[in-house]
């Protein structure tokens, strides 16, 4: 099914459910027969920005890579989805001005409620001040000022902020609303 391609970003602190809600929403977009492209930022930094480090010049030469991909995907016809922290606004929204469409979803969950749930432990050490440059702990993240969808990680479940995400995709007409089930008829 031919469809217009835009960029759907999502930004938050490690472990608020970035990947977890583009993997599901890849997945969702493919059974809706949408062509979509899924760049993880974990999966991006070992193959696309190899050797880069974690001071802020490296992280927005990750975010730009990421976004260069991103646009390149749209403007053939793909939704592109990215699941990056992209700690610093101002980046994000340079990145925001190379696309056409550009759908910011800010995944949102406090540092307490993530270290919490942190199965890897890497809140407790990065409190415990063992990791440097910690995105939300020692380093800053910069929330976004005006993203088109907020999604509170921390006291809604994966479902409601994937209907969030897919309504507001739904009423700005970057995607179709999906057939009711049973739809169609004979």
């Amino acid at each position: 099914m031919p469809h217009k391609g835009f960029t759907l970003w999502l930004t938050g602190l490690s472990g608020a459910g970035k990947s977890t809600l583009a993997h599901r929403l890849a997945r969702e977009f493919r059974e809706r027969g949408y062509r979509t492209e899924l760049l993880d930022g974990d999966e991006v930094r070992t193959h696309l920005s190899a050797g880069l480090g974690f001071s802020r010049q490296d992280r927005d030469t990750n975010v730009r890579r990421i976004g260069f991909v991103a646009k390149l995907l749209a403007r053939n016809g793909v939704i592109a989805i990215t699941a990056a922290i992209s700690p610093y606004r101002d980046t994000r929204n340079e990145v925001r001005r190379e696309h056409r469409d550009f759908v910011e979803v800010f995944v949102d969950a406090p540092v307490a409620a993530l270290a919490e749930r942190d199965v890897k432990g890497l809140y407790r050490r990065a409190l415990a001040g063992q990791i440097p440059n910690f995105t939300g702990v020692s380093d800053p993240y910069e929330a976004p000022a005006n993203p088109e969808v907020t999604v509170h990680t921390d006291r809604e479940t994966v479902d409601e902020s994937l209907d969030a995400i897919l309504t507001y995709l739904e009423d700005k007409g970057f995607i179709d609303a999906e057939a009711p089930v049973g739809a169609g008829g004979l």
